[in-house]
């Protein structure tokens, strides 16, 4: 579709920049258990919140092979500890290979931290996210950003963000528009607005110019409104053509008859004549 070829188009010019990790791809690493059998999402919001932010974030990176994103992976950041372990909800590690598929992110063999952590607020964890893993992500484990966010209508709208500057300082973000907060590491604006027909505070990316990123869903109408003004367009040329040919059958039907008529006249004047 034309209007989403213009967008990964201009995407492309507003990539993050970021140096290749120092490690290899470590698919698993015996004795560092790779599940808990906890569920990912507690509730349908947050499901479709989780879902919707994985799949444009994965549908934008797709191109480049060096940006990984982890989905409630667990992470391990101090080799020999599996104590140090997290699980957020998203993370995108910007410089590590994306394939093959890892059953867990392991810092020291990887070479690379996360760059920008996404938890979005259950009833659950809240307390947690909002306190206690600010430190544990940007502080101990060394990501960059990290981003909380409240999907679920029922519960009020919460949405922060802190990084890591160049001292290690954690500061926490500033909002210069409502509901809004940008990515340095990602050069994407996240801002969530109330979809109705979804019943969710939904949480999404946006190009540093305002644009929007479509979802799945989204592409899916799109590709399905494109079809229809094509039907649409070609059942109008099909009807204008056979417009045109019964125009040009009668044209040559009225042309033929003049003939006939002159053919007529013609031969009255002949025996006239005689």
């Amino acid at each position: 579709m034309d209007n989403i070829n213009e967008f990964y188009t201009k995407a492309n010019k507003y990539m993050p920049i970021f140096p290749k990790a120092t490690g290899q791809p470590t698919v698993y690493i015996e004795g560092y258990p790779f599940a808990d059998g906890e569920p990912m999402a507690e509730t349908i919001s947050h499901a479709i919140q989780i879902n919707s932010l994985f799949d444009q974030l994965y549908r934008l990176y797709h191109s480049d092979p060096y940006i990984l994103l982890g989905l409630d992976n667990f992470i391990y950041y101090s080799e020999g500890d599996r104590k140090k372990c997290v699980a957020p909800d998203i993370f995108v590690v910007l410089g590590a290979k994306r394939t093959p598929p890892r059953r867990s992110f392991y810092t020291w063999a990887e070479g690379a931290t996360p760059d920008t952590i996404f938890e979005f607020l259950s009833d659950s964890t809240k307390n947690d996210d909002r306190d206690r893993k600010v430190q544990i992500y940007l502080g101990e484990m060394g990501a960059k950003e990290y981003f909380i966010h409240q999907p679920d209508l029922e519960r009020p709208a919460e949405f922060r963000g802190w990084y890591r500057d160049t001292s290690g300082e954690i500061i926490e973000m500033t909002q210069d528009t409502p509901r809004t907060l940008f990515s340095e590491k990602l050069n994407l604006l996240f801002k969530w607005n109330v979809e109705v027909d979804l019943e969710v505070r939904l949480l999404r990316p946006y190009l540093p110019d305002g644009t929007p990123m479509t979802t799945s869903i989204e592409i899916q109408e799109l590709y399905e409104e494109e079809k229809r003004l094509r039907e649409e367009d070609q059942q109008q040329r099909d009807e204008a053509q056979q417009q045109r040919r019964i125009a040009e059958v009668k044209v040559e039907e009225q042309a033929e008859k003049i003939r006939e008529q002159a053919a007529e006249l013609e031969k009255l004047r002949q025996q006239l004549g005689k």
